[in-house]
């Protein structure tokens, strides 16, 4: 396994976009303008219940990522931290929608910063139209058959419409 200088113009915005929202689409799009390099990696969380499988969530994002020219997405397994340095990018990407937002986030920053002293962590706020929105929030309003127009790009809504998304059990 390589390991790359990092570089403070690449940033690293990992998760596991289960779906992905229009407020992690509006952070990609704010991060594409701030750096020259912008790598969404799409983690699995073995405490989450998925929707889509990793490969249809990374399709999606491609899909809605598409027009952002220097935003590549691709698939992480392992520490956020080892995959910044694998990637060689100095910088990791975190959304912020509230103060108990910041506080976990905070905490996996600072131990980021131990594990990876030469990458650092950068916070988004969200944008105040996409504060409320979460996957959590998506998954259960899919679940439930209602309108999703408001929370997620186009694609993930026809997505979702046409029964893609299958809660993994």
């Amino acid at each position: 396994m390589s390991v790359s200088t990092p570089d403070a113009r690449h940033a690293l915005f990992p998760g596991t976009f289960d779906p992905v929202t229009l407020g992690h689409l509006d952070l990609m799009r704010r991060a594409s303008g701030l750096f020259a390099r912008v790598s969404v990696a799409v983690a699995r969380n073995p405490a989450k219940r998925e929707l889509f499988d990793r490969e249809r969530r990374i399709e999606l994002l491609r899909e809605v990522t598409a027009e952002l020219a220097n935003v590549e997405v691709l698939a992480m397994d392992g520490l956020v931290a080892e995959g910044a340095r694998r990637l060689g990018a100095g910088v990791i990407l975190r959304g912020a929608r509230h103060a108990g937002d910041f506080e976990y986030e905070a905490q996996m920053a600072r131990c980021n910063r131990a594990l990876a002293g030469d990458v650092d962590t950068l916070f988004f706020v969200s944008s105040p139209e996409h504060a409320h929105i979460s996957s959590t929030l998506v998954r259960q309003i899919a679940e439930c058959g209602g309108p999703l127009e408001a929370f997620v790009p186009p694609a993930v809504a026809r997505a979702l419409a046409r029964g893609a998304a299958r809660p993994q059990r």
